[in-house]
């Protein structure tokens, strides 16, 4: 019995062990879902997530406008449809061409060169399994072998003749035009009249668009983003010290995430490595701890330099009092075990609205996040 207390001891010393040091550093991804420290610790291998900052600014100013215009022109094909934003199509061509970064975008909107995927003729390239017979002779998709999608929405040639549009008023309906494009999406999106301002029925376009549950994950995340990046917070009537906070944080926008970077003075250097191997020694940026304790340094406040570290500074807001209890300038605390502080792994500034000033992640920059963009939310803290 003794040796096995002895084993039980051990086990709790190398569990409180690793979650100290997995959170000497933030940030690590978000696991979803409610899960137990031990197993966090096991699946957060991959730091995952959205890659760059989900704000207008990572769009090119030609795709955003087909965007826009896009979700004004719909009513006129689907009179029916209600809630097409932009961000649900900004989201889409994210995913699917990364905004057409790379190509060059006239201002008719034509872009080139063409955006192909991979021939879909069951080999396996590109994860195709299915042979697809053309349908186009070519006309879209540039050859008479098969299928291929097309444009910056990655539609298959047979998709297009049903959803295709002309949204320029040029009298051609082109899937490697941006405005035509974007329209398509956005009619196709729609169905028969959905109302996109419910997540069900989101969902259910996006699973439409792509039949995978992991692609309308994706989508949805980046969907998340836009729309938190549009509704700009309202500070007029946040002052003081909070004010000054928030303002830091906020002209941080755009740096870029460093694993172990930023201290009181700014951002810096990070360090080697977070759980995937990704270091910060080469990028001067800011990490989660790292952005919270330059804004919070501006206002005079020295904070411990974790994101576990900073849950215990200031008056803590359990997470129990429910999002709502927040403030503008509070920290915003995420954990693996909400309830056990030591697992927290993640920290914000909140600015108020359900948003938060965020650096969330390897490859990602500072920018405004919605506070539901990560999981197991344990709470904040009061220090203003």
């Amino acid at each position: 019995m003794a040796g096995a207390s002895r084993v039980r001891r051990l086990r709790r010393w190398v569990w409180v062990t690793a979650v100290l040091l997995f959170a000497a550093v933030c940030c690590a991804a978000p696991i979803a879902g409610a899960i137990g420290a031990v197993t966090a610790l096991q699946v957060a291998a991959d730091d995952g997530g959205i890659a760059e900052g989900g704000s207008a600014a990572d769009i090119p100013p030609r795709m955003l406008t087909a965007y826009k215009k896009a979700a004004s022109q719909v009513v006129r094909y689907v009179p029916t449809c209600q809630g097409m934003r932009w961000p649900v199509l900004a989201g889409i061509a994210k995913v699917e061409s990364n905004h057409a970064i790379g190509r060059s975008i006239t201002a008719d909107g034509d872009i080139r060169p063409k955006i192909y995927g991979v021939l879909l003729n069951g080999s396996g390239a590109g994860g195709n399994t299915t042979a697809v017979a053309d349908t186009d002779g070519g006309k879209w998709d540039g050859t008479a072998a098969g299928e291929r999608a097309v444009g910056p929405f990655q539609f298959l040639p047979s998709t297009w003749e049903h959803v295709g549009k002309d949204a320029g008023g040029d009298k051609r309906a082109d899937p490697h035009n941006a405005d035509d494009a974007a329209l398509g999406a956005a009619i196709y999106l729609c169905g028969n009249g959905r109302h996109l301002t419910q997540r069900s029925q989101l969902k259910a376009a996006i699973l439409q668009y792509n039949h995978s549950a992991t692609y309308v994950d994706n989508v949805l995340a980046w969907i998340d983003q836009y729309t938190a990046a549009v509704n700009h917070p309202d500070l007029s009537k946040t002052s003081g010290k909070a004010r000054s906070v928030i303002d830091t944080a906020w002209s941080q926008r755009g740096v870029p995430y460093s694993w172990g970077g930023g201290n009181a003075s700014g951002a810096s250097y990070g360090i080697c490595c977070s759980p995937s191997g990704k270091s910060g020694a080469s990028i001067k940026g800011f990490d989660c701890s790292g952005l919270t304790t330059f804004a919070y340094a501006q206002a005079g406040i020295r904070l411990p330099r974790t994101a576990a570290g900073q849950a215990g500074a200031g008056t803590r807001i359990p997470a129990s009092r429910g999002k709502g209890a927040l403030r503008p300038g509070d920290l915003v605390f995420y954990a693996y075990a909400p309830g056990r502080d030591s697992t927290i792994y993640h920290v914000g500034i909140y600015v108020g609205d359900g948003q938060m000033i965020n650096a969330p992640r390897p490859g990602a920059v500072v920018r405004l996040d919605s506070i539901d963009v990560m999981s197991g939310y344990a709470g904040g803290a009061r220090l203003l």
